[in-house]
């Protein structure tokens, strides 16, 4: 199981998303006698009664379940495996056949003792880690600390975790070394860290245990089921409403780093366009004068609370770039936070000119952040409701009011919306026809066709669909329908795979709690989506007809690295109709690709970032020689402003002396650009067909 299984996500100023690590409660310094309460016994049992019921794969709650259940566990608690011991976790094999029944009717006490040995083992680690900064490290010495140990052995002995950890807070400390920290500023920080952990372990309480063996249970059946306690539905309850501001990024715990997961189309960070997924958070700021607040190690919920804050207010978060190697530069970014406005979530337009033997052609763009529709706008009979098929269709007739002779739709980073959004806007491009089946938890298929059948067909030219491994869930949908209709040809990356539907129960409807805390919700996949061809877009996602390099690692990022992820299958085909297949042309459009690929700088640029990108993922040390470490640093910075310049050269643009020189603008959109480039070789071909065949004659 890999250790990303694990993370906590949810968003800053946006929307509360699954949990998976431990919630640490705020409201008492002092460590509570952690045991279950009655209603999480009820919990257990409704849930356990709903996943044997209403879940799709109808799971048998039993021994082999409980297996499952258990490896996630001691990953939700220490999946770097940094705290427990190899005796720790023989321990725990007592349970590992019981907690199907532990969970169904008997009392969850192993559950806590499971984490009450857990809680101690991580203070007595931080304590050591305190002992380790009586004295300044020797970074003159070769050696290596394993950052990433997931896949490692238990430790068998106190000793080889001390080992571990007088690694860990070595590299800790040439970490701040390296951001020019004297070691007595040094020595401070990391003291206040420590403390934190400390503190922080001593105020989980009993709900935050008990959600983080739910969501165990939950994540075993697949990626998105999950609990809620009742604490973090309200979060959730709040957070949906839009009724605070943020900065609109999602944010994820990755071992001491909260981390950008994905940027909220519509929000500040997406707006100002510097934040990037993955970038890890070091530090937060109020205002623009505001102290920098170091927060690694802090827990999500506090990270997110400094970043919130009343509108039109500055918060600047220092940052350690996506990809940077450890101990490299951070960097300082101020968003003023706002909500995350309906407006900026509309598609947009552009039009980008290709010259091309003498000739300009003229590409459409339409950027389709996610599948929106105001339903209470809808529901209060407002005709102007805003939605992306609305919005599509007057972006289109503008474009071809401006005379452009091929159309890219870009769905990069769009992880879905509005089923029904998806569906209609296959049909602003497909005649009247099944877009997408839906098979339920109990075998019933229905299907989804084009809700306005009679409607002409908004864009019948050229047409190109732009994905990545962030397209997902609605997106594949239409996605696969312009691909199995052969309407247009899908470039880029093969999309995230998310082909299934989630009920949300609210536990209080059943339980109806009399006061108290309540008893939280649970969230159910239901059902799965397939295309009109039988097959299933989860796991698999859609397979671009024309494949694009890309920074995003599918082996980090999509449902096939889920584990527990619901397979891909098939159903019967149902009936349509498609038009004439592109093999030919995608293999014409493909040839024609790579040609220009060769020649094209901004490309050769991006494949190298790609390739540096690769191999920064696949390390699992980092030296804790000081020399060695900067060395490492300078010659990645080195490497970087050659492969600007390099760029810049080839281009004719003025080269670089610093990276601090380069402007965000600057930086070329590499898979748009090739994505319009097929888009004209698709405008190209279609003129050459239409132009009438010319037969030789022959004169007497």
């Amino acid at each position: 199981m890999r250790k990303y299984e694990t993370r906590r996500r949810l968003i800053a100023g946006t929307l509360l998303s699954v949990l998976a690590l431990p919630v640490l409660a705020t409201t008492d310094d002092v460590a509570e006698t952690l045991q279950p309460d009655p209603r999480h016994e009820s919990v257990g049992e409704l849930i356990t009664e709903f996943i044997q019921r209403s879940h799709y794969l109808h799971i048998s709650v039993d021994d082999e379940l409980s297996s499952r259940v258990m490896d996630r566990y001691i990953e939700a608690l220490d999946g770097n495996r940094m705290y427990l011991l190899e005796s720790d976790v023989e321990f725990f094999e007592n349970y590992r056949y019981q907690l199907d029944d532990i969970v169904r009717s008997k009392p969850l006490d192993p559950i806590y003792e499971m984490f009450s040995i857990y809680q101690t083992r991580v203070r007595e680690r931080l304590e050591f880690a305190l002992t380790q900064l009586d004295v300044e490290p020797d970074f003159a010495t070769a050696e290596d600390y394993q950052f990433d140990r997931s896949e490692e052995q238990w430790a068998v002995a106190t000793t080889d975790l001390d080992e571990i950890w007088r690694k860990r807070v070595k590299n800790d400390v040439l970490r701040l070394t390296l951001a020019e920290k004297t070691w007595e500023e040094s020595q401070e920080l990391l003291r206040k860290r420590y403390k934190r952990y400390l503190k922080r372990i001593d105020q989980v309480n009993s709900d935050d245990v008990f959600e983080t063996f739910m969501n165990a249970f939950a994540h075993t059946l697949d990626p998105h089921s999950s609990y809620l306690s009742p604490r973090n539905s309200e979060e959730y309850r709040i957070q949906m409403s839009l009724s605070y501001f943020g900065i609109g990024a999602s944010l994820q715990l990755e071992e001491d780093y909260v981390q950008i997961v994905t940027i909220i189309p519509g929000g500040p960070a997406a707006i100002d366009g510097k934040l990037k997924p993955n970038d890890r958070i070091t530090g937060v700021a109020q205002g623009p004068e505001g102290d920098m607040v170091d927060v690694v190690g802090w827990r999500l919920d506090d990270v997110v609370d400094l970043i919130r804050g009343p509108a039109n207010t500055v918060v600047k978060l220092q940052i350690i770039p996506a990809g940077a190697l450890p101990g490299s530069s951070e960097k300082t970014i101020a968003l003023t936070r706002d909500q995350v406005k309906l407006e900026e979530q509309a598609a947009k337009s552009d039009v980008i000119t290709i010259p091309r033997e003498g000739r300009e052609w003229r590409i459409g763009v339409i950027e389709v952040p996610s599948f929106y529709r105001d339903y209470r706008a809808l529901s209060n009979g407002d005709k102007n409701y805003t939605s992306t098929t609305k919005d599509v269709k007057r972006l289109i007739v503008e474009l071809e009011e401006q005379g452009i002779d091929g159309l890219v739709l870009d769905l990069r980073g769009n992880g879905g919306g509005h089923l029904t959004e998806a569906t209609a806007l296959s049909g602003l491009f497909i005649d009247n026809g099944p877009v997408v089946q839906l098979r339920n938890s109990s075998g019933r298929i229905s299907r989804l066709d084009d809700p306005d059948p009679v409607a002409r067909v908004a864009y019948n030219g050229p047409l190109a669909v732009l994905v990545d491994r962030f397209s997902a869930s609605a997106s594949e949908i239409f996605a696969a329908a312009i691909q199995d209709y052969a309407r247009g040809v899908i470039v880029g990356q093969q999309t995230f795979g998310k082909g299934t539907v989630q009920n949300l129960y609210s536990l209080d409807q059943y339980l109806k709690p009399e006061g108290g805390p309540g008893y939280g919700q649970l969230t159910l996949t239901i059902g799965k989506y397939y295309r009109v061809t039988g097959e299933s877009t989860q796991h698999r996602g859609v397979d671009p007809d024309v494949v694009l390099p890309s920074l995003i690692d599918t082996e980090e990022f999509g449902e096939s690295v889920r584990d527990s992820a619901l397979p891909w299958d098939t159903i019967q085909t149902t009936r349509f109709r498609a038009g004439e297949p592109l093999d030919s042309t995608i293999e014409s459009l493909t040839a024609s690709q790579q040609e220009r690929a060769k020649s094209d700088p901004n490309f050769k640029y991006l494949i190298d970032r790609s390739q540096e990108a690769e191999e920064v993922r696949a390390r699992t040390t980092v030296s804790l020689n000081y020399e060695a470490r900067l060395e490492e640093r300078e010659e990645q910075i080195a490497r970087e402003l050659a492969r600007e310049n390099e760029r810049r050269m080839a281009l004719n643009l003025e080269s670089l002396e610093s990276l601090e020189d380069l402007e965000e603008e600057d930086l070329p959109d590499v898979l748009l650009d090739q994505a319009a480039g097929i888009a004209t070789d698709l405008a190209e071909l279609r003129e050459v067909d239409a132009k009438p065949s010319q037969t030789a004659q022959v004169r007497p």
